[in-house]
């Protein structure tokens, strides 16, 4: 693995808030052997505009709140609210439309890079929590 531990923290961090909007498909690709100009992807999908468009936001809060705050370098593609992209230098983050994350399949164009492990934490509390339901 080589992302940083700050650009570890900021996926992590992204992809829970991500999750907490009810985002699809959420992957974090370790582009850092690839890639000078970052560490890692994230990826994520939503079925709407308005729900890419509130992932974004609470992407964007989530990282605000950080004891060290991120605010992002550069955001594209805010207006359409298909496929909005937040560059933090050390995480670019890519909330798609689930028709653009399908048709541009990021997930396998960076296929050959390691993946980092994310697991929803509502998930976890649910397993814990004694539920029947399985998440596989």
């Amino acid at each position: 693995m080589t992302v940083s531990e700050r650009a570890h923290e900021l996926a992590i961090a992204a992809a829970q808030a991500a999750a907490d909007k009810k985002a699809q498909d959420i992957v974090i690709i370790d582009v850092g052997d690839q890639l000078a100009i970052t560490d890692a992807f994230l990826l994520a999908a939503a079925p709407n505009e308005r729900q890419v468009l509130a992932i974004v936001d609470a992407i964007e809060e989530r990282l605000l709140d950080l004891p060290e705050k991120a605010k992002p370098v550069r955001r594209e593609g805010e207006r359409g609210g298909r496929w909005v992209l937040l560059d933090y230098v050390d995480i670019v983050v890519h909330v798609q439309h689930t028709e653009e994350r399908e048709f541009y399949a990021l997930d396998r164009l960076w296929k050959d890079c390691p993946t980092i492990p994310f697991v929803d934490r509502d998930l976890v509390d649910a397993e814990a929590g004694g539920s029947t339901s399985t998440a596989e």
